[in-house]
């Protein structure tokens, strides 16, 4: 099975006009995604839900799955805007293999700026990564380059249903950065920014704002970067169907 340059599969000289099914954790990931050819759903950062809207996904419905959006940085080269290309994601004794074959010349040409793309592991996790010590922890762990709530979920999901399945995730805290617990607080159900309870917890506590400014930077920063990817997973090379089988470690 191979993407097309379109919105299409080509399966022998037969053309799928399925979708893909684009996993995101937050309603701006999935504004990026949406679009022809693309079937998006939001899990608004929570495993629990993500896992109930899969169970309504036919699988005969859709071409492959890719999980999109941010990620918590764990590879301390990392900045805020990089892409990491998932050759694997890992969850506890678990990994899926990820199928998205980029070129050389692809990357490059995505590489620009303070944005590099790298290929590499990603981990999944139940809750958010917070704290620069627990980002070390796991990264020394697994040896993955970033973690998020969603990747782990969606490789699941595309193996059981024997559908190709790829992640490319963008670093929006790196892993020198501890995260806020108030930004972690302010994200409403539906996956938007309670912009209120952020402004109250500033007036509870002024000393937050300056690790909120920087929080905001960096996550828009991989918002901008993200926008940049969404072509490039339309025109990427292909997903390999081949490499979707768990494996344990």
């Amino acid at each position: 099975m191979t993407l097309g340059t379109g919105d299409e599969t080509t399966v022998g000289n037969a053309i799928d006009p399925r979708p893909l099914l684009i996993v995101t954790g937050l309603v701006q990931e999935a504004r990026i995604a949406a679009g022809p050819g693309m079937a998006v759903i939001c899990s608004s950062s929570s495993p629990t839900q993500l896992r109930a809207l899969l169970t309504v996904v036919d699988p005969e419905s859709i071409r492959g799955v890719i999980s999109f959006g941010v990620a918590g940085g764990l590879d301390p080269t990392l900045r805020s805007g990089d892409v990491v290309v998932a050759t694997e994601v890992l969850s506890g004794d678990a990994r899926w293999a990820a199928g998205l074959s980029l070129s050389d010349d692809l990357i490059d040409r995505l590489t620009s700026g303070r944005r590099r793309v790298v290929r590499g592991s990603l981990a999944g996790a139940e809750e958010v990564v917070t704290g620069r010590s627990c980002k070390a922890a796991l990264h020394l762990e697994t040896g993955a380059a970033a973690v998020d709530m969603e990747s782990h979920i969606a490789a699941a999901y595309a193996a059981e249903a024997g559908l190709p399945f790829a992640a490319v995730r963008v670093v929006s805290d790196p892993a020198h950065r501890a995260l806020p617990a108030l930004a972690r607080a302010a994200i409403k159900p539906n996956g938007q920014i309670d912009v209120a309870a952020v402004l109250r917890g500033i007036v509870r506590n002024p000393g937050t704002l300056h690790a909120l400014v920087s929080t905001g930077i960096d996550f828009n920063r991989a918002l901008r970067s993200l926008r940049g990817c969404r072509n490039f997973l339309i025109g990427s090379e292909g997903l390999d169907s081949e490499g979707l089988v768990p494996e344990t470690v």
